[in-house]
């Protein structure tokens, strides 16, 4: 009997405060038997889950649908109302038309749909003269509620990011509202508080930080956005007997400075605990004191529901050891490059001051390597009150960091003294991967730890230094990887709009998401203002990641969404052509590439083709036929006057670096005889430089599939495995447990790189992880029916691998696949299928033919001799 599973709303279990007017639905299917496959559903859709006990849906009942489609199924019943909840069950027929029962019951909570029903005001706190960096400003709010509530939903932002407490207790997530470019839009969270909220007495405590509003953004500065923070928040608490209260932010609350003297995600974070506001937060509390909040007249921007899923403390780790210095401070190793902060307990005299340090390497000496954070200041301190044992982490800062050096501590520290906090966008693990090569396992190891440090609301480049900001061909390169290791459908579905609303009129997308004011620090900047706001592998992130989010989940909507924002990319680049030949747009070049120098106009007339060509699929998917075919006639247009202006009679091109190659067999540039050449040029200059790559960000993602898929295998694993500077396992070999900016971060020979930059947390060169996946592993999007509705399962063994075990759990279920090689050359593959799912099995024997499969569990056998 088929089974009905894990049923979800816009990606997710039971949301709330959405404000999509038709969300689509998702589920999965469960069953003990192979082929299963659903061959149609009913949805029906209540306003109350008791109404399914009559078989009543006043909202929705789709009737009985023939089809396939178990994920993005879009709601089609009466008009949805602000503030509603709206319970939904699905049932399925199998293949031989037997029904399945209900599925347990789901919901989805609508947020606020206009702008008319905000009746909350946004309240701040007046900034204190002389002070360069201001206190976070507390708010209170005491309330009374006179009877049982059956519903309390919080719909809180800020101007800033902002801690809200209720009843004496922490509630939401962390760095909420997330960042996103507030001239243009804020994000909206819903908090329930029906378990929380009680008859009687109740009150709100808020504390407010700058966060990337009004505090430091990167090299940018502080301020970028705004002066001061500010807060906005409307409560609905629905009783039992129908009626309805509102609270909202207005001049009733009340505002103070505490103990927070300054938290900024750059500059750290000051706390003194002898100015703690003690029970500020809890009903009773004397705030006749107090001072009224300052009301902001309006915000003009959006108010949208969040997209992006919440930041939140994942884990916490304990160090793996501690050293005590000759200065009498203490080192300590968290075994991890990591991003978060540290906590730390600590008792002594009032006033002492304890600051802790981070850095993510050490200097030979055994300091702390900082030189490497330009402006930033990984450092937090805590003034005791002096009232027994006291703890202690930040607020509204995060790091990027190792090694922890705790200064100042009274009395004699311990490997317990501090904790780690790992703290990201908490998007859920979906792919694991598993070797039997150590190495290869740390580095899929320092490319999921990559991830995580840097997808903290946006994609950041880097988690440490005085940056941190959405590099979008940081961001397009590892789209896929980063698809694999978790799910980033809301990750880059809220990122995507960070590109869209910073497109400049021309079509142009800048090269940071949300924008931050970096196209105006480039004009003003003369270290910087020779580049352009369209760079090339950066600005095709807006064709890229919606692409990417296409394969990977099966979403039409984020193409339909978005397609005009794509349409005008590349009429920009049609029009900043000569003759189709993209001249000098490419001025991060393939960035941080080594030993070798790929020629600007190369690099951006290649990226102008892949980006039309994706355009041309896109507009077919969209069924827009006749875009499609124009696309796709100026792709063609666009691959002759690359070659034309390129490539040599015996297949050099320009350049004649890996990237130059690699580019244009991946992105089908070239004819087949070209295509021939350009794998021996390629394969040529990597054996030249000793089986040693030369690519930089742009490159290197497509460096191990190019070779892959032009029948280089052996190169693509020599090159995976290959020990000697440059190379991943070079910097494994010495430590690494994350992916470094540049190959060269430090070096045997020479140290440590630059320190002006000279990151060891930047995911970029991590995006061999998607070669892992879908060539090592073999677990394959079809493009055909994306979101794995049907699987390409196609492993490429290979290196000195015996075996391989990987999985990713897709919006139908988990597909794993299982390999093993002996040394006599037999091949033993297992592959299970999720239900409702096909998949195509490629044996890596010498025949071509393959087999057709569906859900279930099997083993296939071969010899690759």
């Amino acid at each position: 009997m088929i089974r009905v599973a894990s049923c979800k709303t816009e990606y997710t279990h039971n949301p709330i405060g959405l404000d999509v007017r038709k969300p689509r639905l998702f589920w999965q299917l469960d069953a003990a038997y192979s082929g299963a496959v659903q061959s149609a559903y009913q949805i029906r859709v209540a306003t109350s889950p008791d109404k399914f006990a009559h078989d009543q849906a006043d909202m929705w009942d789709s009737g009985k649908v023939s089809t396939n489609a178990s994920t993005h199924v879009e709601y089609g019943g009466k008009p949805l109302q602000s503030e509603g909840a709206y319970y939904w069950q699905v049932r399925v027929w199998d293949g031989e038309d037997e029904r399945s029962d209900w599925s347990e019951t789901a919901y989805w909570m609508m947020g606020i749909l206009s702008r008319g029903e905000w009746k909350a005001k946004w309240i701040g706190r007046k900034s204190e003269d002389g002070l360069l960096m201001q206190p976070s400003p507390y708010f209170r709010k005491q309330f009374e509620v006179k009877k049982k509530v059956r519903r309390a939903i919080a719909y809180a932002t800020a101007l800033g990011v902002y801690e809200l407490n209720l009843n004496g207790e922490r509630i939401g997530d962390r760095f909420a509202p997330g960042w996103t470019d507030y001239n243009v839009r804020v994000q909206v969270q819903a908090v329930d508080l029906t378990d929380q909220i009680k008859v009687g007495e109740n009150v709100f405590g808020v504390i407010l930080g700058d966060g990337w509003y009004a505090g430091t953004v990167g090299f940018l500065g502080d301020k970028v956005y705004g002066e001061r923070p500010f807060f906005l928040m409307q409560v609905s608490i629905d009783y039992e007997d129908g009626t309805v209260d509102r609270i909202i932010t207005d001049h009733s609350w009340a505002t103070n400075r505490g103990p927070i003297q300054y938290s900024d995600m750059i500059k750290g974070e000051t706390y003194d605990a002898r100015e703690e506001l003690i029970g500020w937060h809890e009903v009773g509390y004397d705030d006749s004191s107090w001072e009224m909040p300052d009301v902001r007249a309006g915000y003009n921007g959006l108010l949208v529901a969040a997209i992006e899923p919440p930041i939140r403390i994942t884990q916490t780790i304990r160090a793996i050891s501690m050293n005590k210095t000759a200065a009498g401070t203490y080192i300590y190793d968290m075994g991890q490059n990591m991003v978060g902060w540290t906590s730390v307990k600590v008792q002594g005299e009032r006033g002492i001051a304890v600051t802790l340090s981070h850095a993510e390497m050490l200097n030979p000496d055994g300091s702390l390597y900082i030189e490497n954070l330009r402006e930033a200041c990984q450092q937090n301190h805590y003034i005791l009150n002096g009232n027994g044992l006291e703890s202690y982490e930040p607020h509204f800062t995060f790091h990027g960091f190792r090694y922890v050096e705790l200064i100042g501590y009274p009395g004699e520290a311990n490997l317990d003294t501090i904790e780690g906090k790992v703290v990201h966008s908490d998007t859920p693990v979906t792919g694991k991967l598993e070797t039997s090569d150590p190495m290869v396992n740390q580095l899929y190891s320092n490319i999921t730890w990559g991830q995580r440090g840097n997808f903290l609301s946006v994609p950041t480049d880097c988690p440490q230094r005085d940056e941190r900001l959405g590099w979008t061909g940081d961001a397009q390169i590892f789209a896929r990887t980063a698809a694999y290791n978790m799910d980033v459908s809301r990750f880059f579905s809220k990122y995507v709009w960070d590109m869209v609303d910073c497109q400049q009129p021309s079509g142009a997308f800048t090269d940071v998401a949300p924008d931050a004011g970096w196209i105006r620090y480039k004009n003003w900047s003369t270290r910087l203002n020779w580049f352009a706001p369209d760079n090339s592998g950066w600005g095709d992130a807006g064709v890229i990641i919606p692409w990417t989010i296409y394969l990977m989940y099966g979403d039409i909507r984020i193409l339909e969404t978005h397609y005009e924002a794509m349409v005008k990319w590349v009429n920009y680049l049609t029009n900043t052509t000569d003759e189709l030949v993209r001249p000098g747009y490419a001025n991060y070049a393939d960035w941080l590439s080594i030993g070798a120098d790929t020629p600007n106009e190369v690099l951006a007339t290649a990226y102008f083709a892949y980006s039309t060509k994706l355009l041309a699929q896109i507009a077919g998917v969209l069924g827009k036929t006749e875009d499609a075919n124009q696309y796709q006639v100026l792709f063609d247009d666009i691959a002759k006057a690359f070659r034309k202006a390129f490539v040599a009679e015996d297949g050099r091109i320009h350049g004649h670096t890996q990237t130059v190659y690699v580019l244009a067999l991946q992105f089908g540039i070239l004819t087949e005889n070209q295509s021939k050449q350009a794998l021996e040029h390629l394969v040529t200059d990597i054996q030249g430089r000793g089986n040693r790559l030369s690519t930089g960000f742009l490159g290197v993602g497509y460096l191990l599939p190019a070779l892959t898929d032009n029948g280089s295998l052996d190169v693509a694993y020599n090159l995976l495995q290959q020990e000697a500077f440059p190379s991943w396992m070079y910097s494994i070999k010495h430590g690494a447990t994350t992916i470094w900016e540049r190959w060269d971060g430090w070096t045997e020979d020479q140290g440590f790189q630059t320190p002006t930059m000279n990151s060891f947390n930047h995911y970029s060169l991590g995006s061999v992880g998607e070669w892992m996946f879908r060539y090592m592993a073999g677990i394959e999007a079809d493009p055909e029916q994306p979101g794995f509705q049907h699987v390409i399962i196609r492993p490429k063994p290979g290196g000195n691998l015996n075996w391989v075990k990987a999985s990713y759990e897709s919006l139908y279920g988990c597909i794993k696949v299982e390999w093993q090689l002996s040394a006599e050359g037999n091949f033993r593959l297992h592959v299970d299928v999720p239900a409702n799912t096909t998949a195509t099995i490629h044996m890596p024997d010498q025949t071509a033919s393959s087999q057709r499969i569906g859900s279930g569990s099997y083993v296939f056998e071969s010899s690759t001799k």
